[in-house]
């Protein structure tokens, strides 16, 4: 991110205080790094699970200060988790969440994590940014989450990067998933059906922005049209 890095910390004027945004820019806890336009992102998607007992999962602990965003944000009836390959994230362990150290990209590990939170309605991947990491843990997390539940994952711009397993327009990029994804939720239209499985019959929504998708899970039915009125 250094190359885009805003060094004016000066916070803007925001008449919300209980909003994401205030929350990050009065952050005094641990170290905490995010794109200014996320903000507004979060606050969109995830403003009606505040105050409610909301299981949300964030892949990538780091230096656990979005943890601690999420805990004042979400308020005390969240159970929050983090989950990260470092070893050293432990010492975040019971402060604001639960840590549990393992690879997003295994799959029991994952598996386990959630089951250990008795389910999952929210996950963030901000973990290695590595498409096949991404996948992986997609495939595993997304089947778990409730219905209604969100799956976002942020720092999309690291799968047009070779070094982070994609590139652009490749197959092995995460955002050719995204593609494919559109595509299964039209498959009333073509003769293709659906490709990837962990979304089958249960994608409702996609909502993209510049480096962060936000995908809803819920029931799909298939979908009808009337006419109705005087020709």
């Amino acid at each position: 991110m250094s190359d885009f890095a805003n060094e004016d910390l000066s916070p803007p004027q925001i008449e919300d205080t209980d909003s994401f945004e205030s929350i990050f820019w009065n952050h005094e806890g641990p170290i905490v790094h995010k794109w200014h336009h996320y903000l507004p992102i979060y606050e969109q998607h995830l403003r009606h699970f505040k105050n409610k007992p909301l299981r949300f999962l964030e892949i990538g602990v780091s230096k656990g200060g979005s943890l601690s965003m999420w805990r004042k944000y979400f308020g005390h009836e969240a159970v929050l988790y983090g989950v990260d390959i470092d070893p050293n994230c432990m010492r975040f362990d019971g402060l604001d969440a639960q840590v549990r150290i393992g690879s997003q990209d295994d799959e029991g590990f994952i598996s386990g994590v959630i089951e250990e939170m008795g389910g999952v309605d929210v996950v963030l991947d901000d973990g290695s940014h590595v498409s096949k990491h991404i996948r992986s843990t997609f495939n595993v997390a997304f089947p778990k989450l409730s219905d209604g539940g969100l799956y976002i994952v942020e720092d999309l711009h690291a799968a047009y990067w070779r070094g982070y397993g994609g590139g652009y327009q490749v197959a092995k990029s995460f955002m050719s998933d995204i593609s494919q994804m559109y595509d299964d939720m039209h498959h009333w239209y073509h003769s293709e059906g659906q490709k990837i499985s962990a979304t089958r019959n249960s994608l409702g929504a996609i909502h993209l922005y510049d480096s962060i998708a936000v995908f809803e899970k819920n029931k799909i039915s298939t979908p009808l049209h009337s006419k109705i009125g005087r020709e």
